[in-house]
């Protein structure tokens, strides 16, 4: 046996131990592990609960919404130390909270998600006590002249902003050498189901929050997988909507192409209780005056368990790949092609992307990020009240960055930022244009819409380690939902930083794919084949926050 053959097989005898003693001691010690008590009745744990079972303890007045806020809280602060999740709580929070409680106590409620303390990514701007930094020095202090239009549309829908989670510096866009979930202002965010979990990124804090109930649900961004693959690594329903869909004003940008904000959540219907109170039009982003729709889906009302009958999948075979770390997931996704089937789905088989390969090896989807962030990032630092730091463009960012010990530079390169610095040209030029209609026809023709179109499919499906590359491009919707775990005996595989990316017990999703606007429908699916196997409950995580709403205001 090979040295790291021999390492791989202690450590994974140590996370055995730690598995077993966390689950047993964290999960179960208050309560049988699917429930609580509040005020004598029963009622989920935190980590089970949904929108409408805290709905209804706050209308039966089991609970308030400031005891929502102090719960959530202890729960954050119980492990915070640990998974680094959260870069800061809103100290206006239970402030909120009351004034909320008290609309309600005088008879107005502004819909399900009133008083319901909700967590949002770092990136997502606010005009209040809460610092606005994609986890980096170089915007801390920055203030901003309004909330961002997604933070505005939870106000108002009466939901309690918690606190800023962490995630992959910059969204993931500065360093070719980082670990996702790592930022100079929070930290290394680890996930919560092996011990120095890979959290996936770029919304690693948000993930990693909802999937262990720090909040209802959480708001992630994603240009290309940062939704989707954080979701699913940490066993969670996320939507990934059509760019347009949901607003990107004042949230800190990398494309305007391609940005896109969207719930993570523990049950599909609870992330279309989110979309449904942050999707809609913002005069302040002109991309979601594209939105069809003169008055938006019902995308509660589309989760349906039937969804999946007489409706035609097609799976895009010559996107996924084989390795030894990914025949776990290959056999679940063919159980979950039998539940489809089962549901009264139709499969169809290789309905590949026609243009597959040449995207993978063409540069255009470098180039329209690059050329994008160079515009949209002075746009984004040009709206700041106060900019203490006096960085007014990705120059000034990068040169901050080179100085701030904070920083880690240059042990975490800056290569992205070089590499567009370099380029030339930004989004106004001819060169940004040819790059962006090669982008198109990737993921229009030759991708995702081309195989709806050419083999009559309702949407495709693909594991979710597959799914957010050719969907990114064209601003096209992606939901992934739980499909699965990695078996007990998984070798481990770590990042070279150390992180866990694989082993026993971390979880891995299942994607549907669908043309732009067809959120309604892809959320259907999703609930369809969530109801029907309810993956997400067969693991556990190892590392799980005690506190329940019966410590607040009694068992």
């Amino acid at each position: 046996m090979t040295s790291s053959a021999i390492l791989s097989k202690l450590l994974y005898m140590l996370i055995s131990v730690l598995l077993f003693g966390q689950i047993v001691g964290k999960i179960c010690q208050k309560a049988s592990c699917s429930g609580t008590t509040v005020k004598g009745k029963p009622f989920p744990s935190l980590i089970d609960v949904t929108l409408e079972d805290l709905d209804s303890g706050l209308k039966k007045g089991l609970f308030t919404s400031v005891d929502l806020v102090k719960v959530y809280t202890d729960r954050i602060n119980e492990v915070n130390s640990t998974l680094h999740m959260v870069e800061e709580i809103n100290p206006d929070a239970l402030g909120i909270a009351a004034e909320l409680d008290a609309e309600r106590e005088a008879g107005n409620s502004r819909g399900p998600l009133h008083g319901i303390p909700i967590l949002i990514k770092a990136n997502i701007g606010t005009s209040d006590k809460m610092s606005t930094t994609a986890g980096s020095f170089a915007l801390y202090g920055a203030t901003l002249p309004r909330d961002s239009g997604i933070a505005a549309k939870l106000r108002a829908a009466g939901v309690v902003i918690l606190g800023k989670t962490n995630l992959s510096q910059w969204a993931n866009y500065r360093s070719s050498n980082t670990s996702n979930g790592w930022s100079a202002y929070g930290g290394q965010t680890f996930g919560a189901y092996i011990p120095q979990q890979d959290p996936s990124g770029s919304s690693s804090g948000s993930a990693v929050s909802s999937s262990i109930g720090l909040a209802l649900a959480a708001l992630g961004t994603e240009t290309s997988g940062s939704i989707l693959s954080p979701s699913q690594q940490n066993n969670l329903v996320g939507i990934k909507p059509t760019v347009g869909l949901t607003s990107r004003a004042l949230v800190i940008p990398i494309s305007e192409h391609q940005d896109t904000v969207g719930p993570m959540a523990r049950s599909v219907k609870d992330a279309a209780y989110v979309l449904q109170a942050i999707a809609g039009k913002d005069p302040n982003d002109n991309y979601t005056s594209a939105i069809p729709f003169h008055k938006l889906p019902n995308y509660v009302k589309a989760c349906d368990k039937s969804a999946l009958k007489g409706k035609r999948f097609g799976i895009p075979r010559n996107v996924i790949t084989s390795s030894n770390s990914t025949l776990p997931v290959l056999a679940a996704f063919t159980s979950a092609i039998a539940t489809i089937k089962a549901a009264g789905g139709t499969i169809v088989e290789n309905t590949n992307f026609t243009a597959y390969a040449a995207f993978r090896r063409s540069n255009a989807s470098n180039i329209v990020l690059e050329a994008d962030f160079l515009v949209d990032l002075v746009k984004y630092l040009n709206e700041l009240s106060t900019n203490p730091n006096n960085v007014y463009d990705l120059a000034d960012v990068s040169n901050f960055t080179h100085q701030f010990p904070q920083e880690d530079y240059p042990d975490r390169n800056t290569a992205i930022w070089d590499g567009a610095l370099a380029l030339g040209f930004n989004n106004t030029s001819a060169q940004f244009a040819a790059a962006y209609q090669q982008n198109l026809a990737f993921g229009g023709p030759g991708g995702v819409f081309g195989a709806l179109a050419n083999y009559s499919l309702d949407a495709l499906i693909l594991p979710t380690a597959f799914s957010p590359g050719v969907p990114a491009i064209v601003g096209s919707p992606v939901v992934t939902v739980p499909m699965g775990f990695y078996p007990a005996n998984q070798t481990v595989v770590t990042t070279s930083r150390g992180l866990v990316s694989s082993g026993p017990n971390v979880p891995f999703g299942l994607s549907f794919l669908g043309a732009k606007w067809s959120e309604a429908d892809l959320i259907g699916y999703a609930y369809a084949y969530e109801q029907r196997t309810m993956v997400r409950n067969k693991v556990q995580p190892y590392l799980v926050p005690n506190t329940e709403l019966g410590e607040v205001v009694g068992y």
